[in-house]
């Protein structure tokens, strides 16, 4: 017989970001209180509701992209359990030239002629970090969890692309999208089931949807 595991890719909880600059990789961006409260949901998420499925449904590991967000995430649910928080470099969020700017459509550093020379290729995208090099190093930290706790639940927590590219990439789709149509809100849990190596099965859940209302644009997730 074969054996199910279970890794989770968990997206972070709000940032607080006044200047709503693209935070990307700066470091000293935490967690705002609503944030804190969406941490607290990942953490009753992962106590609660998880069913066995023919594996045990404790989690076995708990690992984060080390950028302060990603581990004041998943310590709620680290501090429950009685297990470290893991730190992990390949789940950490993608690289941007915009990075510390404000950004958007019409406002922002997309305002200047200077920015519009990293926009030529959006199937990359030449503005940051390569779709398949995002694609490879999660699917190397995905791989590493699932190897590293057979038959158990393992925790990811990283940023909206990475966790959104990993998706793509597990279901064989093409992986420049549309941003607005990523399913990967705040807070939300990709699951990847694994019958051994072979994934089964993605599922998606949001244990703080109720949240998600008054939570302020995410930039550089």
């Amino acid at each position: 017989m074969s054996t199910r595991t279970v890794v989770h890719l968990v997206r972070h909880g709000e940032v607080e970001n006044p200047r709503k600059v693209l935070y990307g990789r700066l470091p000293d961006y935490h967690l705002s209180r609503r944030g804190r409260q969406m941490a607290d949901r990942i953490r009753d998420h992962f106590l609660g509701e998880l069913l066995g499925d023919g594996i045990d449904p404790r989690v076995a590991r708990i690992v984060a992209s080390p950028l302060e967000r990603a581990q004041e995430t998943a310590s709620p649910l680290a501090e429950a359990l009685g297990l470290e928080v893991d730190v992990d470099g390949r789940l950490i969020e993608a690289a941007n030239v915009f990075e510390g700017k404000p950004f958007g459509v019409g406002d922002g550093a997309l305002r200047s002629p200077s920015a519009w020379r990293h926009l030529y290729n959006p199937f990359r995208p030449s503005w940051g970090e390569p779709y398949d090099r995002l694609a490879q190093r999660m699917h190397a930290a995905l791989a590493a969890a699932r190897d590293a706790a057979p038959g158990r639940h393992s925790v990811l927590v990283s940023h909206q692309l990475p966790v959104w590219i990993a998706r793509l990439a597990a279901e064989n789709r093409r992986l420049w999208h549309d941003p607005r149509r990523r399913q990967c809100a705040l807070a939300s849990v990709t699951s990847l089931h694994y019958d051994d190596d072979r994934l089964a099965l993605i599922s998606y859940a949001e244990p703080a949807a109720d949240l998600l209302a008054g939570a302020s644009p995410v930039s550089g997730a």
